[in-house]
Order: C-alpha cells, then structure tokens, then sequence
C-alpha cells in the first residue's frame, strides 16, 4: 500500500502553501493526500478561530480543512485525497499520522519580521519527533508551492549514520522531479575548529577537503546512474554554507539522528538554523545512528 503525503493545515496562508506543496508532491509521487486539522491547534495561540463557541469552532475547522482539500484537487484532479478533523493537540495528532505517512507536510510563517515554523515550539516539537520525513515549507515568494522550479535539490552530508537516509531521500526527490542533486558536505580549515576526531587532530587542512571529498563520494556511491549529481566540498560554517546553498533551490534535504537511550531525533543548530531561515523548503529525515 502506498502511504500518504500528510500536511497539518491550520487555516493560515502558510498551511494553504503547505498544502499546495503537499498536493504536487503526492501527485509526482503517485500516491494520496491526506489533509489533517487538529481542532485544538487554535487552543496554542487561537490562531484561527479566537472567540468561536465550541460548535461552531468544529464546523468552521470542517470547512476549513474542506477547503485546502478542494484546493488540492484543483491542482490534482485525479489524485486521491482525504481529510480529518482530530479532536486533539497538534503534535500528538501529527506525529500519530506521521506514522503511517510518506512525508509530513507543515508551513512556515513569518511573524514580527522572524520566519518561525507553524505555531513555532508546535512544528519543532512534530519534526524532532516524527518517524517520517518532514518537510517544513518556507521561502520568501508567497507562493513558493507555485514558484518557477529551479529544478535543484541540495543534501547536507555528515557522518554516514546521520545522513544516509537523508541522501536516499534526496536521491529519490532528484530523479522524480529531473532535478540537479548538489551533495554539499562541509569541513572546517583546523584554524576555525576545533575537533576530537583522531583522524583529525593536528592535520593540515588538505586531510580534512581530502576526507570531505571522500564522504562525498561514499554518501553518493549508491546514486542511479540517472541522476545529475554536482558534489560540493567545501570550508566554512555548516550553517552557512547551506543557507547559501538554499538560495534558488526547491528543495535542502538534512538528515536528523535518532539517539539509542533518546527519546525523539536529535536537532542540531545546522538543522534548526535551516528550518527557521532557509530560503526553501527543508526536509528533516529521520535517521538511525550506530549502536557503540
């Protein structure tokens, strides 16, 4: 069975970009929509409905989630779609459906001039502990889901245990859409770091392009010969040069760790600098690190 493309809706225009995002991704990948609004999201910040009586709160959620679902059709006549309404908080409902998702969707929204996830704390709390991927739709267009494609998807590569399901994902996004992949993985010239990596302490800066050039071509060996792949080692701050690297990009794909004796995926500042400042949408992918 083909699992859904699941996007929380919430009546703001960030949802509705969420869930245009969403739509064309469930069409490209051939498998259905499912739209969900957690009718107590509104009791995080009354967002949506501030002074509603309870019973009109849940007609107007029904409609609302209705209405983001007739909007996906239009873009995907013949795509198969579903909605819910869940008397539940956000995060429980979300991450409940992202266990049997393909990829959950969520927006972004700017508020007072800082771009922050959908209800903030809410979307952070759902991308840390989701087990599918999540894909947290931001960008300055106001239409981003509509945007011309840049036909570029780029892939932050680190140790293999906390990116090799995000290069897969990636993969698969590049080879769907024609798209450019630009595998970019990151190293620090020994003046601008420090490290206690063995491999690394005292090395010349030549070791350490060496070693990125070499993740590089491991995270990337299992590339299908299709893809267009551009392979990018470069010295600087992570967060930074995938901020660059998300300029005229549809999509920057992160791996998140899975930490044994954790509960929920470890996010760095690289991922939460990306999720709060990208110029695209990004792409949280869950991975599962090695048991010492």
């Amino acid at each position: 069975m083909d699992l859904p493309i699941v996007v929380g809706v919430d009546g703001s225009e960030a949802g509705l970009r969420a869930a245009d995002w969403a739509a064309d991704e469930a069409a490209l990948r051939g498998v259905p929509l499912r739209l969900v609004h957690a009718s107590l999201w509104e009791c995080y910040e009354r967002a949506v409905f501030p002074a509603a009586p309870e019973r009109l709160e849940r007609i107007l959620a029904d409609v609302l989630v209705e209405a983001a679902a007739e909007r996906a059709r239009q873009r995907a006549p013949d795509m198969k779609t579903s909605t819910q309404v869940v008397a539940e908080g956000p995060v429980p409902a979300l991450i409940h459906e992202a266990h049997d998702a393909s990829a959950l969707v969520l927006g972004a929204r700017d508020r007072n001039g800082a771009a922050e996830l959908l209800l903030g704390s809410v979307g952070l709390t759902v991308v840390g502990r989701a087990d599918c991927p999540v894909v947290v739709v931001r960008g300055g267009n106001k239409d981003t889901a509509v945007a011309r494609p840049h036909d570029r998807i780029v892939v932050g590569i680190g140790e293999w245990e906390a990116s090799a399901n995000a290069v897969r994902f990636a993969l698969e996004e590049a080879e769907r859409r024609g798209a450019v992949l630009e595998a970019v993985r990151v190293w620090r010239h020994p003046g601008h770091a420090t490290t206690d990596h063995p491999l690394l302490i005292g090395e010349p800066a030549h070791v350490r392009e060496q070693l990125a050039v070499q993740a590089l071509e491991t995270a990337l060996s299992e590339a299908s010969p299709g893809v267009r792949l551009r392979k990018r080692a470069m010295e600087g701050d992570a967060r930074r040069v995938l901020l660059d690297a998300s300029r005229d990009a549809d999509l920057l794909v992160l791996g998140a760790r899975r930490r044994p004796g954790h509960f929920g995926l470890h996010l760095g500042r690289v991922a939460h600098a990306a999720l709060t400042r990208s110029a695209c949408p990004v792409a949280v992918v869950p991975e599962q690190a090695r048991h010492l």
